[in-house]
């Protein structure tokens, strides 16, 4: 048994997708969870939450895993982070500029991906390719790099009224999609959002598709939601993980909505 606060879960893109949990307490561990697939395990929630920015113990949590004092004034919770085409820095009301160089005024790609169905999103180029597998993607393609957030994100709300940019988790955990060849879809997006491409001058990308395979050994028919407020103590055999999702064979938990829940981990 391992007991420690739950961070969200770590991926590494190998032949499948691996997966790591890592437990943040007196002596954090990184639980090695691809070869726990077909298992019984128990995630028992002792009560307690604590702020993934202070380590403060608090009643409860906000956006994954912050206190409402770190909520309200951290830069990685304000509203620009979810609409980042709202960026604010250059009125000079960032919450933090040093952190918003050192994250927003970096490089960003533009991608479309297949998780669900197809869709465009955006993400810092250092963190290619765990969004993708965070969000279940099963390819993706990126097709576009430019020099900051905010850029990506004026992109990105015009590319997504064509392709939309939100996943369905439900279809996404049931694997449930269409196979679509997203090089086709990039060449439409292309020529279609030329003008904007060129306006926000965006370096258009030739890169291959990357497919990602989940340790999964079946994937639920419907899918039952769990989470830890409501269940406590959470048993069960571990069939598969895609995404952020621990998949049991009576539901699945979003580890990375519980990022600050202490628990106590068996297998």
């Amino acid at each position: 048994m391992i007991k420690g606060t739950i961070r969200k879960l770590k991926t590494e893109y190998k032949k499948n997708v691996t997966y790591k949990l890592p437990l943040i307490g007196t002596n954090s561990e990184e639980v090695e969870l691809n070869s726990l697939i077909g298992k019984e395990i128990t995630l028992k929630h002792t009560g307690k939450k604590f702020c993934v920015e202070t380590g403060k113990e608090v009643k409860q949590l906000y956006s994954q895993g912050y206190s409402w004092e770190s909520f309200v004034t951290l830069p990685e919770c304000d509203k620009c982070i979810f609409q980042p085409e709202l960026c604010h820095f250059s009125h000079g009301t960032c919450r933090d500029e040093k952190w918003g160089e050192a994250n927003c005024f970096q490089p960003h790609i533009v991608y479309v991906a297949l998780s669900s169905d197809v869709k465009v999103g955006i993400t810092r180029k250092q963190n290619v390719p765990h969004r993708w597998m965070d969000q279940g993607a099963v390819k993706a393609l990126p097709i576009l790099e430019v020099k900051d957030r905010k850029t990506s994100g004026l992109i990105e709300v015009e590319i997504a009224k064509e392709l939309g940019d939100k996943t369905n988790w439900r279809k996404m955990l049931k694997n449930d999609y269409e196979d679509v060849d997203l090089t086709k879809i990039r060449d439409k997006v292309l020529k279609k959002f030329a003008k904007i491409i060129e306006k926000n001058e965006a370096q258009v990308l030739d890169e291959k598709e990357l497919t990602f395979e989940y340790p999964v050994e079946a994937y639920p028919e419907k899918v039952k939601s769990l989470n830890l407020d409501k269940t406590p103590e959470i048993s069960g055999k571990l069939v598969g993980i895609k995404g952020q999702y621990f998949i049991f064979n009576h539901g699945v938990i979003n580890i990375r909505r519980h990022q600050g829940y202490e628990i106590e981990f068996d297998y």
